[in-house]
């Protein structure tokens, strides 16, 4: 079962990195994250790679340890005391980064002993078998998108099924996956009531017994510097001034590569307080067209309390609400940095005006909504 969106095991791992030590990118990835060392070196070791922890242990853990010392200024975290005990969650993630915003949970997991996640991914983002197998090599589950509507059911029910049967196995795992369909672009993080729907799907008619199986916990990520902030700021201006925005081929790939290559200054992961019977109960009394929207809501509250306010946070809210800058220095930096973006742009085709207060107020949302 679940052929088609698990994981793979061991000797695919195995099969995969070795097709995957071919492609003409390891030389230029190997040159990034292992620098001054052969650019042959990540392809001799997927050569020998023998399976999904020897991956973990090889190449991801030394390689996202790279990304930390390169492009931040140190991982913090806090929440772990929740996973004692061996326990496992679907992990209801802020999601700000295509795929350091759960490389960074995987990294921490690994320096703490404790047991790896399982990673959902949109199907958008396989755009070749090379890609496809380093992702399934660590640990994805394959999320359908591009599919119709009535297919879009089957899947929905499979992915629910499957998710629901790793946790609750004999050797169980927890699941990471995005609270809501893609990144957050405007600095808003909400949780989409249609994935709790979808999630629920493969339990019971009763709603408390159905969600508790679910075992849910609200995880948040921060990042100091946000990840592909003008890219952002910059689609959702066009989706402002056209109704829509279409990507163009290759883009999630470009955003995915920035998002590895830019600096993030500090980054933070809070992993909350899990939902249990009480939060359950109080939207099982709901009408049935409210509950699913009372449980988003407390996923919400504890992705935005945990969030961590940073300096340029602060700075951005107070220019958008014109109070004076509380630390002047760090609203200078604010600026530069605004600047910077800014100039990133292609000239005379875009109104900078609008796309530096869409930029300000993705760092000013959380602030403001927290009321600080």
């Amino acid at each position: 079962m679940y052929e088609d969106i698990r994981p793979y095991n061991d000797a695919e791992t195995a099969a995969a990195l070795k097709r995957a030590s071919n492609n003409r990118l390891m030389e230029q990835i190997s040159a990034f994250l292992f620098p001054g060392k052969d650019t042959d070196i990540l392809r001799n070791t997927l050569n020998t790679i023998q399976g999904v922890d020897d991956f973990q242990t090889r190449v991801m853990y030394p390689a996202v340890r790279s990304i930390l010392g390169k492009t931040t200024k140190g991982l913090t975290y806090e929440g772990l005391e929740w996973f004692d005990g061996g326990k496992c969650y679907t992990m209801l993630s802020s999601h700000r980064d295509i795929v350091l915003d759960s490389a960074f949970i995987q990294y921490i997991f690994k320096d703490n002993g404790l047991p790896l996640s399982e990673i959902a991914v949109g199907d958008n983002l396989i755009y070749n078998q090379f890609v496809e197998d380093l992702m399934r090599s660590n640990r994805m589950i394959k999320v359908s998108r591009s599919v119709s509507p009535r297919e879009l059911l089957e899947t929905s029910r499979e992915l629910s099924s499957y998710i629901r049967m790793r946790l609750n196995d004999e050797m169980p795992a927890s699941v990471w996956i995005s609270h809501r369909n893609g990144r957050t672009k405007d600095g808003n993080d909400t949780t989409e009531q249609g994935l709790l729907k979808m999630l629920s799907m493969s339990g019971s008619r009763d709603f408390a017994e159905n969600m508790a199986g679910l075992k849910l916990m609200p995880v948040c990520v921060s990042y100091e510097i946000e990840s592909c902030g003008i890219k952002k700021a910059y689609e959702v201006y066009i989706k402002q001034m056209m109704g829509t925005y279409i990507k163009r081929p290759g883009e999630d790939l470009e955003s995915i590569v920035l998002g590895i290559m830019q600096q993030k200054g500090r980054v933070h992961v809070a992993f909350c307080k899990p939902i249990d019977a009480e939060d359950i109960q109080s939207c099982a009394i709901l009408d049935k067209n409210q509950r699913f929207r009372k449980l988003a809501a407390l996923v919400d509250e504890r992705i935005l309390n945990a969030y961590r306010i940073w300096p340029s946070n602060l700075a951005a809210a107070e220019m958008l609400t014109g109070r004076t800058p509380s630390d002047k220095y760090v609203s200078a930096q604010f600026e530069q940095y605004l600047k910077e973006e800014l100039n990133t742009l292609p000239k005379h085709m875009v109104d900078r005006r609008i796309i530096r207060d869409i930029l300000i107020r993705i760092y000013a949302t959380p602030v403001l909504r927290r009321g600080l």
